[in-house]
């Protein structure tokens, strides 16, 4: 993985469906946000942003969440894109030239992984995670395409539009073998 391959996690939302926030549920004995900072740490992504939102200061004072650079997004009950918005913008200040994004309900997501998209990221790069064929996370948004996904996360939507809008650029990384994609979205998923 390049050395400038940032990772940030998404852990604002308030988890309606679920019932809780999600960065709060314990699997296997850890916060699910405790969960994806170790992924993506244990994958190589330097810096690590965390953006939280939802139970802000109780996810502060449950998870351990040293080395991280931790912020809040006041904006999180407008969705996810808000989130990302908020996410890249810290990223802004530091050297990295990609960003692996990642969502605190995808616990089945490996460091294996978060390093087989970022291998083939850089600042030009747009690469999603694939599981049998289908989309998901992690992502890498290069550098160069920060700006324009804050354009259009807004609401729920997050990159989606903007990979869509690109999807001659976006390379496509299977991950099925090293890793489950799957978003807890119920307390039984």
């Amino acid at each position: 993985m390049p050395a400038t391959s940032a990772g940030l996690l998404l852990a604002a939302g308030e988890g309606r469906r679920y019932g809780m926030p999600k960065a709060l549920v314990e699997r296997d004995g850890r916060l699910l946000v405790e969960h994806g900072l170790s992924t993506l740490r244990a994958a190589g992504c330097e810096p690590v942003v965390v953006v939280l939102g939802a139970a802000a200061e109780t996810v502060r004072e449950r998870a351990d969440l040293t080395g991280a650079l931790v912020v809040t997004n006041p904006d999180w009950p407008d969705g996810m894109g808000s989130s990302l918005r908020t996410g890249l913008d810290a990223l802004a200040g530091t050297p990295a030239q990609a960003a692996v994004v990642l969502l605190v309900d995808t616990p089945g997501v490996t460091p294996a992984a978060v390093r087989r998209v970022a291998a083939q990221g850089d600042s030009q790069s747009l690469v999603v995670a694939t599981y049998h064929g289908e989309r998901g996370h992690p992502v890498l948004l290069g550098r160069s395409h920060w700006d324009g996904v804050a354009e259009v996360a807004v609401g729920d939507v997050g990159a989606r539009p903007y990979l869509r809008a690109h999807g001659d650029r976006v390379m496509t990384v299977a991950c099925e073998d090293v890793a489950d994609g799957t978003d807890l979205d119920r307390p039984d998923s």
